[in-house]
């Protein structure tokens, strides 16, 4: 049984649609890698998996129920604004939002902090746990957002480019990190990224949006020059170097950024 089923989902604001008829169905277990170009829809379909961001037409379901219902077994890591350090909160304290911030019934003191100070120890973040959120940096800011996603297990976690403002040292951690526990709970992960090499060990399947269109299949089967140039409507490049792949010609295509459609 799937955790998540998005059936033929179209967005659109005004005349610009950003995806149609799109189809995912995603199972316990699966780490599916969301790419694409600048203001082709990435964030706008995480939210509107949970529910902020409300489609034109199409259906979700994320156990078995519509978006927003389910959502105490999501976690989700939005990307980095700099207006997140102006929260006047301790980083201990955001960290536990994650855990009980959507119910009404309290998890005990003592248990909360054990489960606050695993999640910051799994992202190398326990020595921040008294700090202020605005004194955070931007990577110190991103590592914290991913414990608050992980401390209460979700089904399903919602990363949107969790790895942006990191050093390749945290890269490396947080990814594994979030694969590994993807593991342990057969949960489901989906990690937007500009970049696919820092996970590409982890990934089932790839998700790539451009130009209102989209492909969905293994890394082998969607990044391809063939498949992205019909994608982009232009020549497209993929090249693998010991490794990693490298898209060249995407990069002229990338004119809007997703926050000029939130």
């Amino acid at each position: 049984m799937s955790l998540l089923e998005i059936r033929g989902a179209t967005l659109a604001f005004g005349e610009r649609v950003l995806w149609s008829d799109f189809n995912l169905s995603v199972a316990p277990g699966e780490f599916v890698a969301l790419i694409g170009a600048n203001g082709s829809g990435k964030s706008m379909l995480l939210k509107s998996i949970i529910g902020s961001q409300k489609l034109t037409a199409g259906t979700i379901e994320f156990l078995g129920q519509g978006p927003g219902v389910n959502n105490q077994q999501l976690g989700y890591v939005p990307q980095h604004r700099t207006s997140d350090l102006g929260l006047p909160l301790l980083v201990k304290d955001l960290v536990r939002f994650g855990l009980d911030g959507h119910r009404y019934a309290f998890t005990r003191v003592s248990e909360a902090a054990t489960l606050v100070d695993a999640a910051l120890r799994e992202v190398d973040a326990n020595h921040l746990s008294h700090k202020a959120v605005g004194s955070l940096s931007g990577g110190e800011m991103q590592r914290v957002r991913v414990a608050q996603a992980i401390i209460s297990g979700p089904r399903l976690l919602l990363a949107d480019e969790p790895l942006s403002a990191l050093d390749l040292n945290h890269q490396q951690r947080i990814s594994e990190l979030i694969a590994n526990q993807r593991k342990q709970l057969d949960s489901a992960v989906i990690f937007v990224t500009h970049d696919l090499n820092p996970i590409i060990d982890y990934v089932d399947r790839v998700v790539y949006l451009a130009q209102g269109k989209h492909s969905i299949g293994t890394p082998d089967e969607v990044m391809r020059s063939d498949v992205l140039s019909e994608l982009y409507g232009t020549a497209i490049d993929v090249v693998r170097n010991q490794g990693r792949i490298v898209v060249l010609g995407a990069h002229d295509h990338q004119h809007h950024n997703d926050e000029e459609w939130k």
